[in-house]
Order: structure tokens, then sequence, then C-alpha cells
């Protein structure tokens, strides 16, 4: 069991150290060098360039590749302390224990966030946007999880069917956490914390309820955090706000209603 909540307390911690892409303050347009123009047409000097590991793509990657790779090591009897390893020490535990309490301790990280906008913390995000973000997640998850399942092909430890790697619930219960995470950090970082919490309890009922194997949790979370984090380095639209830098000018969305007509939405462009 001690290697078990070790296991619980490496994955939240793991969770913890994800950092999502910051914001970068705009700084002021250096002129171009035109006697250097076709060795640097950027005009960016080398100095100035940030290196691979410190861009957004790798800190937004990092953290979900390693419980990823983690988890399909670790597949049935292999890796370092293996699924098989994990389902003895549960088993020896809690025995025949079963409980539904995962079916909906999934969606709980997502409570969070109106419940804390009703307590009138604001959210990075605008309430358009971070339903963008939040549908942008859920389609991308969905997706990479059930083409992952289909393909490995792994058995559930309770041999109803094939559909074990990875875990479903936990890649949406560690979605919505990094979610949470992400829209409230920069108020509190106990938001997250009692986020991944909840998300880790849905990891561990997963593996007590005899429904998926160490391996596919691990995975689970992995697949649930990169999911977020796409969602977030894709959102570039921001609906009701001017854009930045290149684009096709300024756009907004705007609800309105007549009393001929009703309600609709009125699309507004200006072109640069």
């Amino acid at each position: 069991m001690k290697a078990l909540l070790r296991s619980f307390l490496a994955l939240a911690l793991l969770a913890q150290l994800t950092v999502l892409p910051q914001r970068v303050a705009a700084q002021t347009p250096v002129a171009a060098d035109t006697t250097h123009k076709y060795q640097n047409p950027a005009g960016v000097s080398a100095a100035g360039r940030k290196s691979f590991f410190k861009s957004k793509g790798f800190r937004a990657t990092i953290v979900p590749a390693l419980l990823i790779g983690y988890g399909a090591s670790t597949i049935y009897g292999n890796g370092l302390y293996s699924s098989y390893q994990a389902k003895h020490a549960i088993r020896s535990e809690f025995g025949t224990y079963r409980s539904h309490i995962d079916d909906y301790l999934q969606w709980a990280p997502y409570l969070e966030i109106p419940a804390v906008l009703l307590g009138g913390v604001e959210s990075r995000n605008d309430r358009l946007n971070l339903a963008l973000v939040v549908a942008k997640s859920e389609l991308i998850m969905l997706g990479s999880v059930y083409i992952v399942k289909t393909l490995s092909h792994i058995q559930r430890p309770d041999s109803s069917n094939h559909l074990s790697f990875p875990s479903g619930h936990t890649a949406q219960a560690f979605l919505a956490a990094s979610i949470v995470h992400a829209e409230f950090r920069d108020k509190s970082q106990w938001y997250g914390v009692g986020a991944y919490a909840l998300a880790t309890s849905v990891a561990a009922f997963r593996m007590i309820n005899n429904k998926h194997w160490q391996s596919d949790v691990v995975a689970g979370a992995g697949f649930g955090i990169l999911s977020a984090h796409l969602a977030y380095l894709s959102h570039r639209n921001r609906w009701g706000r001017k854009p930045g830098g290149r684009g096709i000018g300024e756009t907004s969305l705007v609800p309105v209603w007549t009393p001929a007509g009703g309600m609709g939405v009125c699309f507004n462009w200006r072109p640069k």
C-alpha cells in the first residue's frame, strides 16, 4: 500500500509541475538591419532566440510525455513497478471493495470553476473563451483516448473488454484539473492543488474498482493534461477581443435583439 500511495503522490506532484505557456510582454520593435538582411531576415539576434527547452511547446508537453511514457512502460508486468505489482498491492489492501464514486468525481474539478467565479475571483479568460477552451480540450481528449484505446487493445483487469489503455475517466479528471489550474493559478495555487487532488482520487478509484491498470491511469493523466495544453496553445482567435500580432483585422461577436427579428448575433470585422 505504501508503494501505491507513493505512486499517487508522484502523479499529483508531476501534475503540479505542469507549467502552461505564459503571456510574454510585448517589446518595442527593433529597426531592421538592412546590411545583414540576408543573414538574419527576421532581424532577431541569435542570442535573443529562446532555446528549445524554454519554448512553449516543450514546457507544455514534457510532463504529459513523461506520464504517458511511464504508463506505457509499465503495461502488464513490464517496467519499474509494473501494473501487475500495483494490482497485487491494491487487491491485498482493498479486497473486493467497489464504488461508483469515480463516475461522478471525474467531473468534480469542473465544479470549482463556477464556485470560484461566483466567489468573485476572475479567471484568466473571459466566459466565452473559457467555454471555447473547454470544448476544444474535450474534443482533443475524447478523440485521442478513443483512438489509442482501439489501437492498443489492452484487456481490462476485470476482463470486461479490451479498451483499458488509457483510462478515460482519469484523462477527463486531469483535463478538468489542468483547466482549473491554468485559469486560477495567478490568484492562488490552491485551486489547482484541490483540482489535482480530486483527479488523483479518480485514478485511485479506477484501480480499486478493478477497471484499470496502473499503466492506464498514469497515461490517462498524461492525455488529459496534454489535451488541455494543446487547447491553450492553439487558442489564438479570442472572440470579442482585439487580436494581437498579424491577422485579418479586428473582429467582434456581439449578441443582439430586435423586436421584429428576435435574438441573433452580430459579427463585426474591421480590416487592417
